[in-house]
């Protein structure tokens, strides 16, 4: 018991993760104090309204998961989610683990920003009947081009028909532009939980998330559908990383987070220039960026997945590269243009994000490796177009 620091117990008791368990004075004082400095946090980072929240020891995922099933007694008859579409698997996966059908709302094209089809989510409703749908389930952090929904329009619409909204949030505590969309949303309609990860956004290990919401007995709801106790474990991550840094010093993370995200669109938009590409226009993310990639799809189709590779074995890990064309199949759902939000996105192109925790020495030395990569194609491809035999070389044989 010495060796877990007395804390061998963990959380909550059989029937609620959020409940005081007199045997275990230590890990239950423990629980309370987490919960309410986390709720602080998302206070100080935007959404002002929060009533309440709870550290579980899940990640995203499921997270979303357990909103869903709490959702399903309020909401006997319903079989459907509403979802635009964001190419993310587990939380695609979190709708159909919790026994819903997803109903799949494609995102419509605004200049090379891939944003929610709100009027489509609204015929979608009276098309099912609002009764037969269990929520509308939202997203706010995303891979570029795919922007923030439209949090307003669709908490408004929520609030119209009747029908709860779950945002995924998954890492969108560290950018002050999703949790006003997250405030807003609750304020001009209607937004019953949002979901956010521990580690995207406190830079603690994976396996915990923040489920928070504006109505405490909701919240609570919720805690109570967590069968039995937890792992302390994400819970004292978070506590002992946030009582070290302090107010004061997460704001400046936050802060520092968003100076580095302009000087990687200055350093990204610079690259792609030389190399004849250009970066996306997507001011609506606040997070991530990308980088077209079509010369590289010109070279060869197997360019652009190649630099994929390239990347990982140079350890730039965060960066992702999306091919034209790809398809994947989850529950039984197939997804056209998968991983680029969009069944027919006009280009190829790699991501690149400014995460809580980045440095402008991770950024220089991400371009610069970047740039080897893209230089070391192009002469490859080079070699490969003038190793070949020219078209009258070929007809004649020569």
């Amino acid at each position: 018991c010495a060796v877990s620091c007395r804390l061998i117990h963990g959380i909550g008791r059989s029937g609620d993760i959020a409940a005081i368990q007199p045997k275990a004075a230590g890990s239950s004082l423990l629980n309370k104090l987490t919960n309410s400095v986390v709720l602080d946090v998302l206070r100080l980072a935007g959404v002002r309204s929060a009533a309440s929240c709870f550290v579980v020891p899940m990640a995203t995922g499921m997270s979303l998961t357990l909103c869903f099933l709490t959702l399903r007694h309020r909401r006997p008859k319903a079989r459907y989610i509403i979802w635009p579409r964001i190419d993310q698997k587990s939380c695609f996966k979190s709708m159909i683990t919790a026994g819903f059908e997803p109903v799949v709302v494609e995102n419509v094209l605004e200049g090379d920003e891939l944003r929610t089809d709100v009027e489509a989510v609204e015929r979608k409703i009276e098309e099912l009947g609002a009764d037969n749908v269990l929520c509308v389930h939202s997203t706010t952090s995303c891979f570029a081009p795919r922007v923030p929904d439209r949090l307003e329009e669709l908490a408004a619409v929520c609030a119209k028909h009747n029908i709860p909204h779950i945002v995924n949030n998954a890492y969108g505590v560290q950018s002050s532009k999703c949790m006003h969309l997250i405030q807003q949303g609750a304020r001009v309609g209607r937004i019953d939980a949002f979901v956010q990860s521990l580690d995207k956004n406190f830079m603690v290990p994976v396996g915990g998330a923040i489920i928070a919401g504006f109505d405490e007995s909701f919240v609570q709801e919720i805690s109570r559908m967590y069968p039995g106790r937890a792992s302390a474990s994400p819970s004292l991550d978070v506590l002992i990383t946030l009582l070290t840094l302090g107010a004061s010093g997460y704001k400046k993370y936050l802060s520092e987070r968003k100076e580095i995200y302009s000087f990687l669109a200055q350093e990204l938009k610079s690259l792609a220039s030389a190399h004849g590409e250009r970066l996306l226009h997507t001011p609506h993310n606040p997070i991530s960026l990308a980088m077209s990639l079509d010369g590289l799809q010109a070279e060869s189709d197997k360019a652009v997945t190649q630099l994929g590779s390239m990347l990982f074995t140079r350890q730039v890990s965060g960066a992702r590269v999306i091919p034209l064309g790809k398809e994947q199949t989850i529950g039984g759902h197939t997804f056209r243009g998968f991983m680029s939000h969009s069944e027919s996105y006009p280009s190829p192109y790699l991501n690149a994000a400014s995460a809580v925790g980045i440095t402008r020495e991770d950024v220089t030395l991400c371009m610069k490796r970047l740039d080897k990569c893209l230089k070391t194609l192009k002469k490859e491809g080079n070699a490969a177009k003038s190793s070949s035999p020219s078209n009258e070389e070929a007809a004649t044989g020569e």
